[in-house]
């Protein structure tokens, strides 16, 4: 048996690659519906009765122009990543558009095969792929696949086994015909003819000095000015291969005979990506045949609706209103239900320390301080991401967020930034580290720096209890019911849109400040509409997004319980050291509607948002412990009890929905950007808006108030 085979898999967004993938391997990566969700490869192995291979998920792309990270990725990889044979994912729904993606790829590499996705998607809209035409035009192996049903896997891993054979020079005599029939050809893209004059000079030179690469594609790529490719020729050749005297030469004559007849830089791009896609078109109008005029009708009408003028933004808004409310009301019963158990669990490890003697201050530390935070941070946070999650994720698997981000696109363009960042936004809802990592998927460095830097004005998770807690405590009422929860989900609704218009006027003012640029575009499908995939769905939310971020930021208020405990027990005179810091800073907060206990639970509530409230109420019931209170009623009259007001409660609310990003998003910040001054950035851009509208709403009160 032969070792192991590399195999990249590739395709355009939102075809099924990743579900290919997943149903080769058996694993389950997540998919998302927009443009470069897959930034890093993912990798897999799977096995046939002859070959083992490893799989390798490279990022979604529309092309291999290297225009962004994703398609640098993907070009690279197919290029350096020593894979054997390409597969690629396409659309049956849009064969001509994926086909781009296809022809540049076998520009590089014969060893392609195509999987054509979606078929019973495309029987329904009365598209029918013609397999065995599309085959004979391109000349490799083509499969028809509906991958969500597993079908066409099995012929899929038959043509990887048989092109395995053909490279190991194992051909068996009853394979020799058909390899021959689909791969007698020699795939080319015809360009203008001055272009083909241009690449018959540079490519012997180029074949000379790296036969590894296809000198056709490569003399292209030279001559069309990519220098990212350069660069990865010389790291993974250990040369510069412009800087040869008979490469150097011929790409000058070549170049100045593209000049002579006018084409620079600007044309020449145009004039490849025009040929490649006449290329495409030809293709497609021989391989494809549809028996109805208007086979996407029905998206259009529903698109009419939903990315309308009219109807879009308020549907948008009602959308998530009823998301919030579905995780208020659901989220309730579990949390109290796990409280209560953790505080069971919590009386156990009491007794057991009891029991073995153990010092009051070892107690202290790990129970009350480090288990008792954690706890609470588990009950609160736990229930409402695993409703908010899956209900979002289905949103994502059935064609709305590319909607969103289509919507959401001119206002970001008249803030001068990224139309993508209406995703990146999307993704700070869960956790706002996560949505910093997803703006990789824009390509400008300048927008994407100001995505980074406003991701943190929409609440994440941890920071909805907080919110909710204040809101039906201090603007709805205590008591349950339908009517209460759907005002909360009202309220809460109003808030989050507060923080989506700061994020559009932060992110205009650095456009025209520090960050000045004119907005680049970008490519958005809009996918068609599917039925989701309800089990798959919660299954991969639940691993994927709750538990990865509840890991994080169960590991950051591990060490955050220690020291509030550690706060809470050390005294200076009568008072300990919290209350103290707390009567310290009282003066100041008092200026922002603040008090001195509610900044310092935010200051120590760094690595994660949750535990604010909880310091709020150890430091009020000057307890050496996070208590557990009953229910809201509880906490709503030992917080009246110090002084608050419905003035306090709002900026509260305010400060909660912009202040510094957790330690986690900071941390994640440095890592995306490289730099501690734009961490830093990101530290004081949000607490100096929060802190200035606090300001407004607190000094407006009083003077409305007479106080």
């Amino acid at each position: 048996m032969s070792s192991e085979k590399v195999i990249a898999i590739a395709g355009n967004p939102n075809v099924g690659k990743s579900t290919v993938f997943n149903s080769l391997t058996n694993m389950h990566q997540h998919t998302g519906n927009w443009p470069g969700k897959t930034v890093a490869n993912a990798v897999g192995y799977c096995s046939t009765r002859e070959y083992s291979y490893q799989l390798v998920d490279i990022p979604g792309t529309y092309s291999l122009m290297a225009h962004s990270a994703e398609e640098e990725v993907a070009r690279d990889f197919i290029c350096f990543g020593d894979a054997q044979a390409v597969v690629i994912v396409c659309d049956a729904t849009c064969l001509e558009r994926n086909l781009n993606l296809v022809i540049q790829t076998m520009e590089i590499t014969d060893r392609v095969i195509v999987c054509i996705n979606l078929m019973d998607e495309a029987e329904k809209k009365g598209i029918h792929v013609r397999l065995d035409v599309l085959s004979s035009e391109l000349g490799v192996p083509v499969v028809g696949m509906i991958a969500r049903d597993k079908k066409g896997l099995d012929e899929l891993l038959k043509e990887l086994d048989q092109m395995m054979h053909e490279i190991d020079g194992e051909v068996r005599a009853a394979d020799v015909e058909s390899l021959e029939c689909k791969r007698n050809q020699s795939f080319q893209v015809i360009y203008p003819n001055v272009l083909e004059e241009a690449i018959s000079i540079l490519e012997p030179a180029v074949g000379e000095t790296l036969g590894r690469l296809n000198s056709r594609w490569l003399a292209l790529k030279l001559l069309d000015y990519d220098d990212t490719l350069g660069e990865q020729v010389k790291n993974y050749f250990g040369k510069d291969i412009c800087s040869i005297p008979s490469v150097k030469e011929c790409l000058d004559r070549a170049r100045k005979k593209l000049t002579d007849a006018g084409l620079d830089q600007t044309y020449l791009e145009e004039e490849i990506v025009s040929s490649v896609m006449q290329t495409a078109e030809k293709i497609s109008s021989k391989a494809v045949v549809c028996t109805k005029k208007r086979p996407d009708l029905k998206d259009r009408k529903i698109d009419q609706i939903l990315t309308g003028r009219v109807l879009g933004y308020p549907i948008m808004a009602i959308l998530l209103m009823g998301i919030l409310w579905l995780t208020i009301v659901g989220a309730n019963y579990p949390s109290q239900m796990l409280s209560k158990l953790f505080f069971q669990i919590q009386n156990q490890l009491t007794r057991f320390f009891q029991y073995m003697g153990a010092p009051p201050w070892l107690h202290g530390m790990l129970v009350l301080g480090i288990y008792r935070v954690l706890a609470w941070v588990i009950s609160v946070m736990l229930p409402p991401m695993a409703i908010f999650f899956p209900l979002f994720t289905l949103l994502e698997d059935a064609g709305y967020l590319p909607r969103i981000a289509y919507n959401l696109d001119k206002p970001f363009k008249k803030c001068c930034a990224c139309g993508k960042q209406a995703l990146t936004m999307a993704m700070g809802f869960g956790c706002n580290a996560v949505g910093v990592t997803g703006c990789r998927i824009i390509d400008s460095p300048r927008e994407r720096l100001i995505a980074i830097l406003t991701n943190c004005f929409v609440p994440c998770n941890g920071r909805f209890p907080t919110l909710i807690a204040i809101i039906t405590m201090f603007f709805i009422g205590t008591q349950s019911g339908g009517i209460s929860s759907l005002l909360s989900a009202f309220i809460l609704t109003l808030v989050i849109l507060l923080g989506i218009g700061m994020t559009f006027l932060v992110s205009w003012a650095l456009s025209k400040t520090v960050l000045k640029g004119v907005p680049s575009s970008f490519t958005l499908e809009l996918p068609p509409y599917r039925r989701p995939q309800i089990g798959k769905v919660i299954v991969r939310s639940v691993f994927d997004r709750t538990l990865f971020v509840l890991g994080r930021a169960v590991m950051a208020a591990a060490p955050a319980g220690l020291i509030i405990w550690a706060a809470a027990n050390i005294f200076i005179g009568n008072q300990s050291l919290l209350n103290y810091c707390a009567a310290m800073l009282d003066p100041a907060a008092k200026l922002f509607g603040l008090d001195g206990v509610i900044l310092i639970a935010f200051i120590l509530g760094l690595p994660a948002n949750e535990i604010v409230i909880p310091i709020i109420i150890m430091a009020y019931m000057s307890q050496g412990s996070i208590m557990e209170l009953g229910n809201l009623s509880e906490m709503k009259l030992l917080f009246v009890n110090h002084g608050w007001t419905w003035v306090t409660a709002a900026c509260t609310m305010l400060f909660s929905l912009m202040h510094w990003p957790c330690s986690t998003t900071l941390l994640t910040i440095k890592k995306e950007t490289g730099s501690w001054r734009w961490t830093a950035a990101a530290l004081v851009i949000p607490t100096v808006a929060g802190l200035l509208l606090c300001f407004g709403v607190a000094q407006t009160a009083r003077i409305v108030m007479g106080g």
